[in-house]
């Protein structure tokens, strides 16, 4: 999960930045960062929107940071 670590650090974001950002209390994001806990789908959709990146960047199926073209309708 260093991926979602170095670049929530990279957008200069603290855990509790993205607690706000994502609705994922601070303690299980911790976790997620750790890999200590999975994140459900709806999870990894909120923090590739709040990181402004892909789900497949988090998951490590590309080395993309930049997002795909999204819908309006998020």
């Amino acid at each position: 999960m260093s991926r979602l670590k170095d670049l929530r650090k990279e957008r200069g974001y603290t855990q509790i930045k993205m607690q706000h950002l994502t609705g994922i209390d601070q303690s299980d994001y911790s976790k997620i960062e750790r890999g200590k806990r999975y994140y459900s789908f709806e999870q990894c959709r909120q923090i590739a929107l709040a990181l402004n990146t892909s789900m497949d960047y988090l998951a490590g199926l590309t080395d993309e940071k930049e997002p795909y073209p999204r819908n309006n309708n998020k």
